[in-house]
């Protein structure tokens, strides 16, 4: 079979690369019951061979029914799961029920964000996610206030899933080599959020207006986003001691926390 490159397949090839992230997925799920485990893009199936020889519960997500076949096939991925589905489409939540589960896989660019999202912000969600994903959005993950790669995506993320970079992956562990390195990360879902805020939709709403412009100030961009007075989020700002011409970038998530209550008073 020939890797299908607009679903951007890149295979990992890697046994030993494999077996180190199945460890990880799989570590203390002897603790609080079953434990159940969703791979997304099982490829041609090394990380479900590795997953299946640590005796996890898998499910595996393969969009592509030519490898649904292949993988079908394969004596040792019998004891897997292997369901022909598009991850962005798929009924997460009908799968949850209530369970322990965790999500491993190598996601593609074109549906890492979204799909991590997803993941993160929807109700009963994932206990951890450890995840195959490009190093500049593993960066954009971890980002700190005032970087580059700091964003919506950063505060979505960060405000319910510790964030946690483990080790990267260089193109010769996948086949076909993909252009740019590798980052496996684990994304522990908090008991509690670090903050508290009276609506955490609204937070994200702000959030994500923050940086929809990211040349502007912070009260020019809620403004031209979601319709929020100027004046209005300049006082919200000097009131929690903040300088009503900051740019989003250089709010912690705290910071917004704060400012998204205040501007709901």
């Amino acid at each position: 079979m020939r890797p299908k490159k607009h679903l951007g397949q890149h295979f990992l090839v890697d046994g030993a690369v494999a077996a180190r992230i199945a460890q990880v997925v799989t570590e203390g799920s002897s603790q609080n019951g079953p434990l159940y485990i969703l791979e997304i893009g099982p490829g041609t199936g090394a990380l479900t061979a590795a997953l299946v020889d640590l005796r996890a519960d898998v499910t595996a997500l393969e969009i592509d029914p030519d490898l649904v076949a292949v993988l079908r096939t394969i004596p040792g991925l019998a004891a897997a799961r292997i369901v022909q589905a598009d991850a962005l489409a798929f009924d997460y939540q009908s799968y949850a029920e209530e369970r322990r589960w965790r999500v491993t896989g190598n996601l593609p660019y074109n549906i890492a964000t979204p799909l991590l999202l997803r993941l993160a912000l929807m109700p009963h969600g994932p206990e951890e996610l450890i995840v195959m994903i490009q190093k500049d959005v593993a960066q954009r993950l971890a980002a700190k206030a005032a970087t580059p790669a700091y964003g919506s995506l950063t505060l979505a993320i960060q405000y319910m899933m510790r964030v946690e970079r483990l080790f990267s992956l260089g193109p010769q562990v996948f086949y076909p080599r993909p252009k740019v390195d590798s980052t496996v990360v684990r994304l522990t879902r908090y008991a509690e959020p670090p903050v508290k805020v009276r609506d955490p939709s609204f937070l994200l709403q702000v959030t994500r207006a923050a940086f929809a412009y990211r040349r502007k100030t912070l009260a020019n961009s809620l403004h031209l986003a979601i319709n929020i007075e100027r004046a209005r989020t300049a006082a919200a700002l000097r009131s929690i001691g903040l300088q009503p011409e900051i740019r989003g970038e250089e709010l912690e998530l705290a910071q917004f926390a704060a400012l998204a209550d205040t501007l709901q008073r």
